[in-house]
């Protein structure tokens, strides 16, 4: 089994390394510790093997990625091998709406920032007073 195609199966905390999901092996292990990685549905330990053919479900940055492992890696490739390795059937995000967001430190927003902001979410302004 010196040859990496030969290989049936491999860790999962190495596999997610090797085709570039965690930037670390710690970070994968991690990851499985928290419950954050789900092999066919069930959540795994870092030990856990992973085959061709298997479903992984990985939680990351709020987001689940859904993954087919296609080929069997144990040591980190280039990003074109790795994404050879899996097919990615994660579902588009939703678009979410942007919303005013001033710069930290810019203070409080003057009167006419204020109106703006109120504007974009949709709120009444104040009436005139003087009308």
């Amino acid at each position: 089994m010196t040859d990496a195609t030969a290989r049936t199966s491999a860790r999962i905390d190495s596999w997610l390394w090797a085709v570039r999901i965690y930037k670390t092996r710690s970070a994968a292990t991690t990851a499985c510790r928290a419950g954050h990685v789900r092999l066919n549905g069930e959540k795994v330990k870092a030990a856990q093997s992973v085959k061709i053919g298997d479903e992984l479900r990985i939680r990351i940055a709020g987001f689940d990625r859904h993954l087919i492992v296609r080929q069997i890696l144990v040591k980190r490739v280039g990003a074109p091998l790795a994404a050879a390795a899996y097919d990615d059937r994660t579902p588009p995000r939703e678009p979410q709406a942007v919303l005013g967001v001033r710069d930290r430190g810019a203070g409080r927003p003057t009167k006419r920032e204020r109106r703006d902001i109120d504007k974009l979410r949709g709120r009444a302004s104040d009436p005139d007073p003087f009308d």
